[in-house]
């Protein structure tokens, strides 16, 4: 099977999406697949390190812009296809070119543009609602990362089901992994912590991360305390504007901090030297983040919405999204270590069962399911 994946779609700084794309490309050359990856310029030397015997088709570096980057899929990846010879396509964001003559896997993460559009900004929510409509109609198979997605996407956004494939994530487990103490103090000492203790939070400051929520019940959880844990809120700064006004309302002798990115050497220092990892979203598709810290041995607190219950099973514990829910089940956590403890054990053995090989096989069975498609039609 030769494939093209279209990997122009994802940000220099990797979110959810990017790290999806940059895991799965060596998982499906370990599994046997004939290669080839279309990328913006900046990422052409790191696919080329990452997939050595794939053909890496580099695009203009106008796709840094988004209209030009969707022209492009339209007009010239149908061609690049096309030159390529390739038995299928993969388009990893979503979208999908109208005019296409090889078979199209399309990945839809969730289905939050339908069900929460007040989570994303109006005209990106509006955009990707079509987008999906269309890919569920028109590609030849779809990929999922859970089956709260699968069922969410049928339901608000149709398709035939038989066309859905669902493929877990998985935790690359050569940058998420339990670390010792002396990588956890390194990593708190970069951020300033010393000997702090910290709640963490991962992920891009957005709407439906619930941010605000967290940094209200954290407050209300730990103000009293005599040595009371920071929070530490790193990733993408995002466009939740009401993050700003929750933090102008914490107390004085509270510390939050906002890092920014991490560099990936450092994540795993992060996820594990945390009392807690809380991540109280109000939807994801799959919830990568979660899984990230089970594999490194955190003490994972969420919310039971959509996929989260399908990644953490019984090996997390859950709050209600609501700022006195997250302020419970962070006092109950806090003052809990026996308990802390066995969710770290219970969420790495758990951890082990995601893995991106796993994934690789059910995106194989996705594009085997294309190409028999496109034939019968």
């Amino acid at each position: 099977m030769r494939l093209l994946i279209d990997a122009t779609a994802i940000p220099a700084d990797r979110g959810g999406v990017g790290r999806y794309v940059d895991a799965m490309v060596p998982a499906l050359a370990r599994a046997g697949v004939d290669l080839a990856v279309a990328c913006q310029p900046r990422d052409a030397e790191h696919f080329a390190a990452a997939v050595p015997d794939a053909e890496i088709a580099v695009g203009p570096g106008l796709l840094e812009r988004r209209p030009a980057r969707l022209a492009w899929e339209q007009l010239a990846l149908p061609r690049l296809a096309r030159s390529l010879r390739v038995d299928v396509l993969h388009c990893p964001h979503y979208t999908m070119p109208r005019l296409v003559a090889v078979p199209v896997t399309v990945s839809v993460y969730d289905a939050l543009f339908f069900t929460h559009p007040e989570l994303h900004l109006a005209v990106k929510a509006r955009f990707f609602r079509a987008a999906t409509r269309y890919a569920v109609r028109h590609a030849d198979s779809v990929v999922v990362p859970s089956i709260a997605t699968r069922d969410e996407v049928l339901r608000v956004a149709g398709g035939d089901p038989a066309r859905f494939h669902v493929a877990h994530l998985g935790a690359d487990s050569t940058v998420f992994h339990p670390v010792d103490a002396a990588e956890r103090r390194r990593v708190a000492d970069s951020l300033g912590l010393q000997d702090t203790p910290y709640v963490a939070f991962l992920g891009t400051l957005e709407p439906r991360k619930n941010v605000p929520a967290l940094i209200r019940g954290w407050v209300s959880a730990v103000r009293d305390q005599a040595d009371p844990p920071a929070l530490v809120l790193a990733g993408g700064r995002g466009w939740d504007d009401a993050v700003d006004g929750a933090i102008a309302d914490v107390p004085d002798h509270l510390t939050v901090l906002r890092p920014g990115y991490l560099p990936l050497d450092d994540l795993a220092g992060f996820l594990a030297g945390a009392q807690v990892v809380a991540y109280p979203s109000l939807g994801e598709g799959f919830g990568l983040p979660v899984l990230e810290a089970m594999a490194c041995g955190a003490a994972v607190l969420t919310t039971r919405l959509l996929s989260l219950p399908e990644v953490g099973g019984d090996s997390v514990a859950y709050c209600d999204p609501s700022a006195d829910g997250i302020a419970a089940g962070l006092a109950n956590l806090l003052a809990d270590e026996p308990t802390r403890a066995q969710l770290s054990r219970a969420g790495l053995a758990r951890a082990g069962e995601f893995t991106w090989d796993a994934a690789a096989v059910a995106h194989v069975e996705a594009y085997a399911a294309a190409i028999s498609a496109r034939g019968a039609r």
